[in-house]
């Protein structure tokens, strides 16, 4: 077997592509909070099974998240994006089936294949381009928003046209046959440079490395914050009296206006090395948002569908961005990514099943809003530190250190 260098593949086509793997990677979460009413109802599942239904993505996106660096190094980045994807399509497929049991394994597997897939994205960005990075991390990001957007918006339309919600949740399948199709045509699939391959890897340094840690729980808390609002926003939009398809509109309009913070948030980020008050912006939206939806007026749901997207779609861009911003090379971008979403999503899984448990308990809103609070008062506590003009490098001894970027 010959072994080849990375080969980087021209700038619009690889932007397309990413921006075409990126919408795969939220349909399979936002797709499932506007039917769970329906999948309860048909399934007789209770509230601490859809809870724990709506965890399961999230808990796999951690668990295979380190397996992408690992992967990455033996068979390639290429092809382990393309291994993401099969797993992806295939989960997703198994959600059109009858047993419940296999609704359960292809969420959880969806999960699996996204959790590969976005370790690897931020390495292959920061790889194809090095100086540009943090913005084209915007772009992703844009994907990742539009993929959930039309999750949520088409997972009522789908099923009443396809007469099936289980249906309806298998169909995004094909999305992610288009992607695998498109990513296997245009981009290069060279297999990894075999001495590269046997170089101890950093992740033992990285555990041990404060500013690791910071980025990581920082991950961890804007996610879950996220996952809450993929898994039970429409649900919990319904017990204030809105009908179904109403929320999960709502829902996705809220992703939607994530376009607009995802590709503003990495400019922002830009007027200065310091990226605290940029995300401590984007923090304050998304708690405004989330109380409005939530606590305030029926009437101001509108003013609070748009603070919730743009906070949360500048929040998880910055999150992304942070990854590379605090990466010396893209090797170190790949074992920190896969560190701070597989350790951070892990993490963020605890926020949806939470929601679940105070719900079979039930909890009131005003309660359920107490947790949402609590959850941001610690994303800002690690935005304080992760947010610092710092950046993860090696010195001439080949120890990890952390020093102000210049």
């Amino acid at each position: 077997m010959t072994h080849t260098p990375p080969t980087r593949s021209p700038l619009l086509g690889f932007l397309l592509l990413m921006i075409l793997v990126g919408l795969n990677l939220r349909p399979a979460l936002s797709s499932l909070a506007p039917v769970l009413a329906r999948i309860q109802a048909d399934t007789g599942l209770s509230p601490t099974s859809i809870g724990a239904l709506t965890t399961l993505p999230v808990v796999c996106l951690g668990l295979f998240a380190p397996l992408a660096p690992w992967l990455a190094k033996r068979v390639g980045a290429e092809r382990a994006l393309s291994m993401a994807l099969v797993l992806l399509a295939l989960a997703l497929a198994l959600r059109a089936s009858d047993l419940t049991g296999l609704l359960f394994l292809g969420t959880l597997l969806a999960g699996g294949g996204i959790g590969i897939a976005g370790s690897l994205l931020p390495a292959l960005v920061k790889r194809e381009l090095p100086q540009g990075a943090d913005l084209m991390t915007g772009v992703y990001t844009m994907a990742l928003c539009l993929g959930g957007a039309l999750g949520a918006g088409l997972s009522i339309p789908l099923a009443d046209a396809l007469g099936s919600w289980r249906l309806a949740l298998g169909s995004w399948a094909l999305v992610a046959v288009v992607a695998l199709i498109g990513w296997r045509w245009r981009m290069p699939h060279p297999w990894p440079d075999r001495a590269a391959a046997s170089t101890p890897a950093p992740r033992a340094q990285l555990l041990k490395s404060p500013l690791a840690w910071q980025v990581t729980l920082l991950m961890g808390a804007m996610s879950s914050l996220a996952y809450i609002v993929f898994g039970w926003l429409p649900v919990l939009l319904q017990r204030r009296g809105l009908g179904e398809e109403e929320a999960g509109w709502l829902l996705a309009m809220s992703v939607m206006f994530q376009l607009v913070s995802a590709l503003a948030a990495p400019w922002l980020a830009r007027l200065g090395r310091d990226q605290r008050p940029a995300l401590l912006l984007m923090l304050s939206a998304n708690g405004a948002g989330m109380m409005l939806l939530l606590l305030g007026p029926l009437e101001y749901r509108w003013p609070g569908v748009v603070l919730l997207g743009l906070g949360q779609g500048g929040c998880f861009s910055m999150a992304l961005t942070l990854l590379v911003l605090r990466s010396g090379d893209s090797r170190l971008a790949g074992k920190l990514s896969g560190m701070a979403q597989g350790i951070g999503y892990c993490l963020a899984a605890l926020g949806p099943l939470g929601i679940g448990i105070l719900l079979d308990r039930g909890a009131t809103l005003p309660q359920i809003c107490l947790m949402l609070g609590a959850i941001l008062m610690i994303a800002v506590i690690f935005t304080l530190f992760a947010g610092r003009n710092r950046r993860l490098e090696f010195d001439a001894a080949g120890r990890l250190i952390s020093q102000r970027r210049p």
